[in-house]
């Protein structure tokens, strides 16, 4: 099941969200400091182009603090806000509201990435 829900999913929105963390890990790679912040950022997009059978647990320290702050100010605040109206819209139809679930799960992922890991 998760096999067909994540299909569906890159092709209704998966593919969009993955290549705006795509665009996002580019960009922070641009510069020798940003580098880690970008990797971050590709690993993301792998969980955003496939996320069904996939949980996030939040963790980390006063390291992951700050980087999830400097964050939140350069990038994290246009992928939540991206995420969030592509998971209102899709949970207009019955069908479409796991999916939207999925969308919100990546919000709270774009405004916390550093410290959170992949199961």
């Amino acid at each position: 099941m998760g096999c067909l829900g994540n299909a569906v999913w890159f092709i209704f929105g998966g593919a969009v969200s993955g290549l705006s963390w795509c665009l996002a890990g580019c960009l922070w790679c641009v510069t020798v400091v940003g580098i880690p912040i970008g990797l971050q950022c590709f690993k993301l997009a792998s969980l955003s182009f496939f996320p069904f059978g996939k949980e996030v647990i939040y963790g980390g320290g006063a390291g992951s603090f700050l980087l999830n702050i400097i964050w939140l100010l350069v990038s994290g605040l246009p992928l939540a806000a991206e995420h969030l109206c592509l998971g209102l819209f899709l949970c207009v139809t019955v069908v479409g509201i796991p999916f939207g679930l999925q969308q919100f799960k990546l919000a709270k992922l774009a405004l916390m990435p550093f410290g959170a890991e992949v199961c």
